[in-house]
């Protein structure tokens, strides 16, 4: 990779870094959040945000295990098929001996 691309990379990841430390910094009043049924959750702004993230990125995973397993699935079976497909290709089929299937022609 080129080095000044890492670089500029690196510039970007602390510039992101410092920019979420200083709304973590400004935010750190603390927040109500309102549940079902009266219930309330206080706690800081900051912590509800991350608290919000973290449980965005666990349902955006688990709606997405079924189809990675399903791609998993047909990865793992896809050799055994392909053995199978091989085996059966590489074995000369017989000559027809009807002789209605010899006379056709295909």
């Amino acid at each position: 990779m080129n080095p000044l691309r890492r670089l500029f990379q690196w510039i970007v990841r602390v510039a992101v870094f410092f920019a979420l430390l200083a709304f973590a910094l400004n935010n750190q009043q603390e927040a109500t959040l309102h549940l079902m049924f009266g219930r309330e959750w206080r706690a800081p702004m900051t912590l509800i945000v991350l608290a919000a993230f973290a449980l965005g990125a666990v349902v955006g995973v688990l709606g997405m295990l079924p189809g990675w397993w399903r791609r998993r699935r047909a990865h793992t079976q896809a050799p055994a098929q392909a053995q199978a497909q091989t085996a059966e290709s590489a074995a000369p089929n017989p000559p027809p001996t009807d002789p209605a299937l010899i006379s056709r022609e295909f």
